[in-house]
């Protein structure tokens, strides 16, 4: 599956050491990243990331360009609520694409943990059928 990681400054630590918990599951994985979120995460891991720009210079939107391809199977972003983004309409944006294609979005830990435990259990060949059927919305 195709995972990208994305996350507000002041939420960085807690993607790293989400991405450091469950490294076991994403490392058999394709994942990609804004810049850098994957930098971070890299380092403090051997997950190999895709990373795109930096979210406000349009990592978000190649991000979402992939999902409107059909081509992101999970976006975990965790934001952060209380503190204004100057990019906040590439978010929207995003986060409107995932609800668009379907693509499974946690925008907090204890999301993203239960949507992990689900691709662990194999609980997401949804996902496969919609890529080779090509469902375009």
């Amino acid at each position: 599956m195709n995972i990208a990681f994305i996350a507000h400054d002041k939420k960085k630590d807690d993607l790293v050491k989400f991405a450091i918990a469950y490294e076991e599951v994403l490392k058999d994985h394709r994942l990609y990243s804004t810049g850098t979120t994957g930098k971070r995460i890299m380092a403090e891991t051997k997950l190999d990331i895709h990373r795109f720009k930096s979210g406000p210079l349009g990592g978000d939107q190649q991000i979402g360009s992939m999902i409107a391809e059909n081509d992101m199977d999970l976006v975990i972003f965790f934001k952060d609520p209380l503190t204004a983004q100057p990019h906040e309409p590439d978010i929207t944006a995003l986060i409107r694409l995932c609800d668009v294609y379907t693509i499974p979005l946690a925008t907090n830990m204890a999301t993203a943990e239960i949507l992990l435990s689900g691709l662990q259990r194999g609980e997401f060949t949804w996902r496969e059928i919609e890529k080779e059927q090509g469902n375009d919305t």
